[in-house]
């Protein structure tokens, strides 16, 4: 199979003003699946210049001037300010990142980086996380492009580099360095929230308005070096074995914000029962009603902590020094402090953590005229669908942008399968996304630019 070369767009049009942005929604995204941007955190990728590159030329094709700034080398964002008709509204911010998680091609149904159509699903590395929200982003720019129509408030497009590894490179860096590019924002758009979900039989659309905290830690454990055949009872690599069991085995309380009580109120409303916070089977029900989504969901009825890496010694007969272990933290909003203190707890003594990366959850409010906006788009489009709040258990670069006071929402209206494993493609093998899917998120996303 010949792969297209990713700097020769094969399947966008050229700038003509009858083209919808749905017709070629589906080209862009293959174009940008087809470029290799993963993101291994350490700086040992490709980067994200050649998609960003890419993504300038869509940009210029139909009249824009967007603007390439460079965290480092190879680590691009994209730019680019779209005036308003009613310039004394607080300006949008529509976000999303070029990055992708690796991709161990022997483990995939089709090559991760080919952007092949198959059984009516795009299928590649990127499809769901989130090179599809991207492309519709991309269509519906180039058609203002073409046709000339304008959001009622500015619009700051933004596709970010390093995402995939906290940010630093991309949405973070850019807070720092260059704040001046989210002048006048007060809200933002972004990955994770808007797609469907089955409920006893109806349509639900998840609207992202929470996310849970994320800590990366590093623990370290100090020994004493010796002999592999001789008993060492200040051995490091028991001591943070020891820590890694108990944080992994720690079963954290129940923890229910306003958000997720919310959306189990809904579900309970939907599947004609009560919600119980008192009631954890009743709760776990609920959860279980959402199918594919209880995989984001569950993961935000408490704390969790993942230990994800080890590394110690160098030699099989040698007792090393030292040994250190990563932690992937994501507590509920409001419970960082303590949660950090249960896991010095669980650690246990002789055992020291580091922060590789942090950044605070939040809540934001299920109302206001964006979110009736929001709602409102959906609803035109797929008449009698629900939409209710809920909470990731991931992160995204609105946690960036809230610390230049933007408030974020996750809203990739995407009208689903209700057997497809939305939340299992994200960091997933044979990631992939229903090409109607994506017409349909055009769309709606188009009207929400209209009117919001």
């Amino acid at each position: 199979m010949t792969t297209p070369d990713p700097a020769q767009p094969s399947t966008t049009h050229p700038p003509t003003a009858a083209l919808r942005p749905e017709d070629e929604v589906v080209g862009i995204c293959q174009d940008l699946v087809r470029i290799d941007t993963s993101n291994y955190g350490d700086g040992s990728g490709p980067g994200e210049r050649a998609a960003a590159e890419h993504v300038a030329a869509l940009l210029t094709e139909v009249g824009w001037e967007p603007e390439l700034i460079e965290a480092a080398p190879g680590r691009t964002s994209v730019l680019l300010r779209i005036p308003g008709t009613a310039p004394d509204r607080d300006a949008l911010v529509l976000h999303g990142h070029t990055d992708v998680v690796p991709a161990h091609a022997p483990d995939w149904t089709v090559p991760p980086f080919s952007g092949e159509i198959r059984d009516g699903m795009l299928w590649g590395r990127g499809a769901v996380d989130m090179k599809d929200m991207d492309a519709m982003i991309l269509a519906l720019v180039r058609d203002m492009g073409r046709t000339g129509w304008r959001p009622p408030r500015d619009v700051v497009v933004a596709l970010m580099a390093d995402e995939e590894a906290g940010g630093k490179l991309g949405a973070h860096w850019l807070v720092d360095h260059r704040p001046d590019v989210f002048a006048g924002a007060t809200e933002a758009i972004s990955e994770v929230g808007g797609y469907s979900v089955e409920v006893d039989g109806r349509r639900v659309y998840l609207l992202q308005t929470a996310e849970k905290g994320l800590a990366w830690l590093r623990l370290l454990a100090d020994g004493t070096a010796g002999h592999g055949s001789q008993v060492n009872e200040d051995n490091a690599v028991t001591r943070l074995a020891g820590a890694v069991h108990r944080i992994g085995t720690h079963a954290w309380p129940l923890h229910l914000t306003g958000t997720v009580r919310r959306l189990l109120d809904g579900v309970a409303d939907l599947t004609g029962t009560t919600f119980d916070a008192e009631d954890p089977d009743g709760i776990d029900r609920l959860v279980d009603a959402l199918g594919p989504a209880k995989k984001f969901v569950g993961a935000t009825l408490r704390t969790g902590a993942s230990p994800t890496q080890l590394d110690a010694g160098y030699k099989v007969n040698v007792v090393p020094g030292a040994a250190s272990a990563a932690v992937d933290l994501r507590p509920v909003p409001g419970e960082e402090e303590q949660a950090r203190a249960t896991l010095a707890d669980l650690a246990g003594p002789g055992v020291r953590f580091e922060t590789i990366h942090e950044d605070p959850g939040y809540e934001v409010p299920f109302e206001g005229d964006l979110v009736d906006a929001m709602v409102a788009a959906l609803g035109e489009h797929d008449p009698g669908a629900q939409v209710l709040p809920y909470m990731l258990s991931a992160g995204t670069d609105n946690k960036a942008l809230r610390r230049l006071g933007i408030t974020g929402y996750g809203f990739v209206p995407l009208r689903l399968p209700a057997d497809l494993d939305f939340a299992g493609m994200f960091h997933g093998v044979d990631e992939r996304v229903p090409v109607d899917a994506l017409r349909f998120g055009t769309s709606v996303l188009g009207r929400l630019l209209r009117t919001c």
